[in-house]
């Protein structure tokens, strides 16, 4: 048995992407659970985008809303003051240095909302998750440009995640 054990090599090892796959079913059925859920950005779920949470990103929202029929995904933390924009996985690699955002991929984490959470305290979904729709990358970045939030999370984001800048 122990020979034919090691003569599959290879295929007895279990895929890389597995830890991943394990993560996401961990992740959903916190969810579903009704609490929030520690995912990893990147892989084939998605990036996210964070911007202000001032008035004139409301006003990306409402433009969003009109360019999706219905804005994707997006989190308000009120605490920090910003907003999370689920962008498609691979953005990040595309997207170009933005003044009034930044993008993040693997290997940042978010945590996710409770799919009830609607209002603060707390992270909540100012618009929740509709499907597998989320935020187009080309028209965000546009309106971003276009409404210029400010506060930037730039300096914010660098210190939290140890970036020198």
């Amino acid at each position: 048995m122990r020979a034919l054990d090691e003569s599959v090599g290879a295929a007895r090892v279990p895929a890389a992407d597995m830890a991943d796959l394990a993560g996401v079913i961990r992740a959903f059925l916190a969810v579903e659970a009704r609490s929030g859920a520690r995912v990893r950005l990147g892989g084939g779920l998605f990036d996210v985008v964070i911007t202000s949470s001032v008035m004139e990103a409301r006003c990306v929202v409402t433009v969003i809303d009109e360019v999706q029929s219905g804005c994707g995904p997006v989190i308000e933390d009120p605490e920090n003051g910003w907003l999370y924009w689920l962008v498609p996985p691979g953005s990040c690699a595309r997207w170009a240095w933005h003044g009034h955002a930044v993008c993040l991929g693997a290997p940042h984490t978010i945590t996710l909302p409770s799919p009830s959470r609607r209002v603060a305290p707390g992270p909540y979904w100012l618009r929740a998750p509709a499907g597998d729709r989320l935020v187009p990358m080309a028209p965000l970045w546009d309106a971003l440009a276009q409404f210029r939030p400010e506060p930037t999370p730039h300096a914010a984001l660098a210190a939290r995640l140890g970036i020198n800048t």
